[in-house]
């Protein structure tokens, strides 16, 4: 049973926990578990996605419960107007706050590649908070200790892996990216706090509801797992 955040006549909200697909898809053909198919038997009706989040994020996940309902807040996700925080734990110290203001090119999976895939990068941003740092005594590289923060994240386009490639750009990878990310920085984290997932969690989503115009706000504490390692990083739990 997922922990359901929002729920009316039109829609549900989740919390979807890390290393689950949203639905079935052909990047992990041996996969047998899906949100999608799971909510819909936890409420017993037919959900619809809207959004989706990479396996690895945990987060709120949005459905609808109609197909009306689902396209029309798809769209808003389309559009640029639905408001989203992520939090993420990322290698080194980045700057208090910032701007990532990068074109990403398109991606495809394999199963969509053509001698046609190749398309021009497209306009990207997103807005970084600081909100914590932690120096650990652990030696990786050629340095003797290990520099790791916690972060907002903003993202005001909607790219595909867009916070994991914008922070890799930044060369402030997150931490349990093995995509995107640095190995020995998973590794440590591993090995000392037996952490192995990507550490990216969707805490928060505002939108407009489709039926009423009211602006819906959802927010969802971060995962047991996730808390747990900010206290032991000597973090105060972000709400």
């Amino acid at each position: 049973m997922h922990p359901i955040l929002f729920l009316d006549d039109h829609l549900v909200a989740i919390h979807k926990p890390t290393a689950l697909l949203v639905h079935r898809s052909e990047i992990d053909r041996h996969e047998t578990r899906f949100a999608l198919q799971e909510v819909r038997d936890q409420l017993g009706q037919r959900v619809h996605a809207i959004h989706r989040l990479d396996k690895g994020t945990s987060g709120i996940l949005l459905f609808g419960l109609d197909a009306d309902s689902a396209r029309a807040v798809s769209r808003q996700f389309e559009a640029g107007t639905v408001d989203k925080r992520y939090l993420a734990i990322v290698r080194g110290w980045p700057a208090g706050e910032g701007l990532i203001d990068h074109p990403l090119s398109r991606q495809y999976d394999d199963y969509e590649r053509s001698p046609d895939s190749i398309a021009p990068a497209q306009e990207a941003q997103t807005r970084f908070t600081r909100l914590a740092t932690v120096e650990l005594p652990h030696t990786v590289d050629r340095y003797p200790s290990s520099r790791y923060a916690l972060l907002a994240l903003e993202p005001l386009t909607g790219r595909k892996h867009q916070l994991r490639r914008h922070l890799k750009h930044l060369s402030h990878p997150i931490i349990g990216d093995a995509t995107y990310g640095k190995g020995r920085h998973n590794r440590l984290f591993a090995e000392h706090y037996g952490s192995q997932r990507l550490l990216l969690a969707c805490t928060r989503l505002a939108f407009d509801h489709p039926v009423s115009g009211a602006r819906i706000v959802i927010e969802s504490p971060l995962a047991d797992e996730f808390a747990g390692l900010c206290e032991r990083l000597g973090w105060a739990v972000p709400t």
